[in-house]
């Protein structure tokens, strides 16, 4: 009992590691500038993010104050990241459209053996009518409801899959927890020039149709939702990768993922 307890203990201090890392690269935080906005030091910070030591909770209070947030909500993303680490069997492919969502998910899972599931096609199902009839008919906070719904619905149908989510999905709070506390999330990332080449060269030019502005709009929409996307248990720089070593790096990130790979 006493070293499940122990166990368990430490789990949770590695998960929490690697939330206040995240956060803190996703912010470009150098580890000596978070200490010192922090008030603790570079030791603490590095034993901190390394999973090592019983830490303070008015320390952990100072650090979540310097990055934005607070000390419960590290908590509960450690929580969900020590959840998906513990043997989850989904996959959640994160990202801009254009990030490789689909076609990435679609090798992977292939490889892994597993279903493949595009969330926003559940959701237009569920629905009825397409997501741009939806939107324009209930709005946002309608479709996120829904959103939440259909995921719930499918992770409980679903215990081993790949999953491709819609882009904005980051943006709710309550979904995005879910998806980190019931899945192994991972985060396609790439250039705004990189999402606007392969959307453009998918025949879709709803990009920049009646809108000038379109190429500044994404760099804008990518820079404020790169921060929630880094929240997620792993990225992998997509730029330079063709799609099967894309899907590789994916495969190789997703050690306790709870799938393995089907030859």
């Amino acid at each position: 009992m006493e070293r499940d307890r122990e166990g368990a203990e430490a789990s949770l201090l590695e998960a929490l590691g690697r939330s206040v890392r995240a956060r803190r690269q996703a912010r470009s935080l150098t580890m000596r500038a978070l200490a010192e906005a922090a008030g603790v030091s570079e030791r603490f910070l590095a034993q901190l993010e390394a999973g090592e030591g019983n830490i303070s909770i008015i320390r952990l209070h100072h650090v979540a104050d310097a990055l934005g947030t607070a000390a419960s909500a590290l908590l509960t993303e450690a929580e969900g990241h020590r959840s998906s680490d513990g043997g989850g069997g989904v996959v959640s492919l994160l990202g801009l459209r254009g990030a490789g969502k689909s076609t990435v998910g679609r090798a992977l899972a292939k490889r892994l053996g597993v279903p493949f599931i595009e969330l926003d096609a559940r959701v237009e199902e569920a629905a009825g009518m397409s997501l741009a009839t939806l939107f324009e008919l209930h709005g946002n906070g309608y479709y996120r409801g829904l959103e939440r719904e259909v995921l719930v619905r499918t992770l409980a149908e679903a215990p081993r899959a790949v999953v491709a989510v819609g882009g904005g999905v980051v943006t709710d709070e309550e979904t995005y927890a879910l998806l980190r506390a019931r899945t192994t999330t991972v985060w396609l990332r790439a250039t705004a020039d990189d999402h606007w080449r392969r959307v453009v060269a998918q025949g879709d030019a709803r990009p920049m149709a009646n809108r000038a502005n379109a190429m500044s709009e994404l760099r804008t929409l990518l820079d404020a939702r790169a921060p929630l996307y880094a929240r997620a248990h792993a990225v992998v720089e997509t730029a330079s990768l063709s799609v099967r070593e894309t899907v590789d790096a994916v495969a190789a990130a997703l050690p306790g993922a709870g799938l393995r790979r089907r030859r």
